[in-house]
């Protein structure tokens, strides 16, 4: 059997764009002669709905897609997720389906069995869990057809499993001889390389080839980075299609039978994936969202000028603007840098200092500022300045504000409600800066496109005279490795300290990082690229009390 797998980038609730898109694979796949397209999990919907599900209306207009797509697509069998409708009296209303029709007939349906809920994912909110499902029967085979998570529960694989059951050795005890498991499975760093083994040991273990159809594309803060994959009965990947794109790839089940191999490029490394990533997660939650053209400030350092490249990268040099806002504390070399980056992007840099701006407040503030000393209220101020620059120009040009603030510093508090943090998307808000320096340097690869002297220098707020960001910092290499083993390894002080960390510097971040969870509650939403970002993926109560020192 010749299946196509089709990965697609759908619209969260745009049922007519993903008939269109599934319609038009579906068609590509005809052309190529296939006997099977497949699809990703909820593709009529878009991964995830989240709780839109709880509309009748929206459950409704899914089921017309689907209806709409089962009378339309005829000369080729079709396998797509949506949402179904749980008949029984008890239980959530709702399930999470894959359905395979052709010519005109649903032939088989399943319900997702394992509902995650954890990190981003909260499906028992909306779904029943399904029951066992047998190999279907279908041209030659016997279709064991599961549904992302199902895949997730290989005693082999998983030392501590969540799940009681495994769907996959239930379909291969009752004679599967070909697995297609159709997946919303986002990326983050090491995650890719993880289900590519995974879905290898799989068909290796049973002695079946094995597909995944993963979604591509940008939701919210989430990037799903497709790269589904075939596998012969051996292991052996036989189809993959690229990363972080649409695309369509084919291979033939019949694993006896000579094939071409269909492999398409993917990232060979982290640093072009999470560029890539951020470059498609801008690219669509811009759109996605409506608008068509950005605006940022340029201070003359790392992040902006990273956010900037980004920017460029995903909408093209004529929908970025830039805004240089320099004080009484910006460098000269700032000046020169800024103006260097923008040459070299293409874009239009617009120049607004903010002293007059900032005397005024001053001015306005000296009776209540009275008998007081400068602080970090006057550093504040300024920063706000220039959130409310942004804002203006976003509001008359209809362009949406991207913050430029990196994981370290939001981790840390090391930034200013209302002032860097304004934006409608937080570009690199799961990026550590440590990693900001990966991707310049990246980007920087063949021609020099940041200012060499912007990678070089030392990284300030230029808030105070001669402020550098290690004046409140340790050195980025030690913030970064404590802040991933406290918020993505979940390490205590105490095991942060036994790796050779100080105790002070290490309770001293971990109290930064707890008290600032307020200031990250109202942050822009970011981009997800670690295994755990700041977001709804992460909750901790904005008012508690735990602390735990070392000992």
């Amino acid at each position: 059997m010749k299946i196509a797998i089709a990965q697609i980038n759908p619209i969260v609730g745009d049922f007519d764009y993903n008939f269109e898109r599934i319609k038009n694979f579906s068609h590509q796949a005809i052309q190529l002669q296939c006997d099977l397209v497949v699809f990703s999990e909820l593709v009529i919907t878009g991964y995830p709905p989240q709780d839109l599900l709880e509309r009748k209306d929206f459950v409704d207009a899914n089921l017309a897609c689907l209806d709409r797509l089962v009378r339309s697509i005829h000369g080729i069998g079709v396998i797509c997720g949506f949402v179904d409708r749980n008949p029984a009296e008890k239980g959530k209303p709702l399930f999470n389906s894959a359905i395979l029709f052709e010519d005109g007939k649903i032939l088989h349906k399943v319900h997702k069995q394992l509902l995650p809920t954890y990190d981003i994912f909260d499906e028992m909110r909306y779904f029943e869990p399904g029951s066992q499902s047998s190999p279907y029967p279908y041209k030659g085979h016997r279709v064991g057809l599961t549904v992302c998570e199902d895949a997730w529960n290989d005693e082999d694989i998983f030392q501590r499993r969540i799940y009681d059951t495994d769907p996959v050795a239930q379909f291969i005890q009752a004679g599967a001889d070909l697995v297609i498991n159709i997946s919303a499975s986002p990326y983050y760093l090491g995650h890719k390389e993880f289900r590519w083994n995974m879905f290898e040991f799989m068909a290796r273990k049973y002695n079946v080839p094995v597909m995944f159809a993963n979604q591509v594309g940008g939701n919210d803060s989430i990037l799903f980075d497709g790269s589904s994959t075939a596998y012969d009965k051996n292991g052996k990947p036989v189809a993959r299609a690229a990363d972080f794109e649409e695309d369509l790839v084919v291979f033939d089940s019949n694993t006896l039978k000579p094939q071409p191999i269909h492999i398409h490029e993917t990232s060979t490394s982290d640093a072009e994936a999470i560029f890539k990533g951020l470059v498609m997660g801008t690219r669509d939650y811009v759109t996605k969202c409506g608008f068509s053209k950005v605006v940022l400030g340029l201070s003359g350092g790392i992040d902006s000028a990273l956010t900037a490249c980004i920017a460029v990268s995903a909408l093209g040099r004529e929908n970025v603007s830039a805004v240089f806002m320099p004080s009484q504390y910006t460098s000269r070399e700032n000046y020169e840098d800024t103006e260097k980056l923008s040459e070299n992007l293409g874009i239009v840099q617009t120049r607004i200092p903010i002293d007059s701006l900032f005397k005024e407040f001053l001015k306005s503030l000296s009776p209540a500022f009275q008998d007081t000393e400068p602080d970090i209220t006057e550093q504040n101020i300024q920063a706000r300045i220039r959130g409310n620059i942004l804002m203006a120009l976003s509001n008359k040009h209809g362009a949406l504000v991207l913050a430029t603030g990196n994981k370290s510093e939001l981790a840390v508090g090391y930034c200013t409600l209302y002032g860097d943090m304004t934006g409608g998307l937080a570009v690199i808000s799961d990026i550590p800066k440590t990693v900001v320096y990966d991707l310049a340097r990246f980007i920087n690869r063949d021609t020099a496109l940041i200012p060499p002297r912007i990678i070089s220098k030392a990284p300030s707020a230029e808030l105070k005279p001669d402020q550098t960001d290690q004046d409140d910092l340790p050195p980025y290499e030690m913030l970064d490795a404590i802040l991933k083993g406290y918020i993505e390894d979940f390490k205590s002080a105490d095991e942060l300290v036994q790796t050779g960390f100080d105790k002070m510097i290490v309770e001293d971040v971990i109290y930064r990082v707890d008290r600032n969870e307020y200031k990250r509650h109202q942050a822009a939403p970011g981009l997800k690229v670690t295994s755990k970002a700041f977001g709804y993926g992460r909750r901790f109560p904005l008012v508690q009390r735990y602390t735990k020192k070392s000992s």
